[in-house]
C-alpha cells in the first residue's frame, strides 16, 4: 500500500511498529538513527515517516529542520516521543510535522494517524492558521497528546456540542506560546472541575496541586468556578 519509514533508536519500538504496519499491508523501512534516515531519504521518497524526537546522534526535530531546509520534506512526518510536552509538540508542528504521538503509542492512535497522514500526502513547511492540536485524556492520571490538522472537508462547525466534561478538545496553535499554554491549562482544569462536580478538594487531589495554589491558578486563568460548583458544598 505505502512505504513508511520508521526512525527510532529503540529496537523494540522499531520491531513493534514494523510488525503492526506490515500487518496493515504497508512496506516498512527502518532506521535506528538520523544518519540512516538521511541515507534512505537521499534515494527514496517514503509516503510517510514516523520519526522519534530523542535520538543519541541527531534529534528528530533537527532532522526535520534539515529536510525542510533542503527541500526533502515532501512527505508527511509524524513525530514520536516518550517525553513529549506541549512545547515540544508545538515546535515539531512549526517545522513541518503533521502530528505528534506520545509513547507508549496505542494501536488505535497509530493507525488513525498513519491513515490521516497517507490521506494528505503533503508536507507542512510552516504553521498555517488552520493548524490545531487535539489533546485527548486517557484517564484521570494519563494525558496522551495527539496532534491533528483540521481541514475544510473534516471540520464540522455545525456539530452539536456534547454535554458534560469533554476529554477531547481542539486548540489553535497559531498564537503566542503563553496564550496556547493558558488555553490548554484552562481547558484541563475545567474538564476536571466538571468531572468532579466542582469539588475543589477532589480536583486538587487529581491534579496534584495544593488547594490554595489551585484556587489562585483558576482565578488567574479566568475559570468560572460558579459554573461547576455543586449546590450545598465544594
Amino acid at each position: 500500500m505505502a512505504t513508511i519509514l520508521v526512525v527510532d533508536d529503540e529496537l523494540g519500538i522499531r520491531a513493534l511498529l514494523s510488525e503492526i504496519l506490515s500487518d496493515e499491508g504497508h512496506s516498512v523501512e527502518l532506521a535506528e538513527n538520523a544518519a540512516q534516515a538521511r541515507a534512505f531519504r537521499e534515494h527514496t521518497r517514503p509516503d510517510l515517516v514516523l520519526l522519534d524526537i530523542w535520538m543519541p546522534d541527531v534529534d528528530g526535530i533537527t532532522l526535520l529542520k534539515e529536510w525542510g531546509a533542503t527541500g526533502q520534506l515532501t512527505m508527511p512526518v509524524i513525530m514520536m516521543s516518550g517525553h513529549g510536552t506541549i512545547d515540544t509538540a508545538v515546535e515539531a508542528t512549526k517545522f513541518g510535522a503533521m502530528a505528534f504521538l506520545e509513547k507508549p503509542i496505542t494501536l488505535q492512535k497509530l493507525l488513525r494517524s498513519v491513515e490521516q497522514g497517507l490521506a494528505r500526502q503533503s508536507p507542512r513547511p510552516a504553521l498555517p492558521a488552520t493548524q490545531q492540536v487535539m489533546l485527548s485524556s486517557g484517564g484521570a492520571r494519563e494525558l496522551t497528546v495527539e496532534h491533528t490538522l483540521a481541514s475544510p472537508q473534516t471540520a464540522n462547525h455545525n456539530a452539536p456540542l456534547a454535554l458534560g466534561p469533554q476529554s477531547e478538545q481542539v486548540f489553535v496553535l497559531d498564537r503566542p506560546l503563553r496564550e496556547a499554554r493558558d488555553a490548554f491549562e484552562k481547558a484541563y482544569f475545567e474538564f476536571h472541575l466538571a468531572k468532579e462536580n466542582g469539588s475543589m478538594t477532589r480536583v486538587a487531589e487529581k491534579t496534584g496541586l495544593e488547594r490554595t495554589h489551585l484556587y489562585r491558578k483558576l482565578k488567574q486563568l479566568g475559570v468560572d468556578l460558579s459554573r461547576n460548583k455543586r449546590s450545598g458544598g465544594n
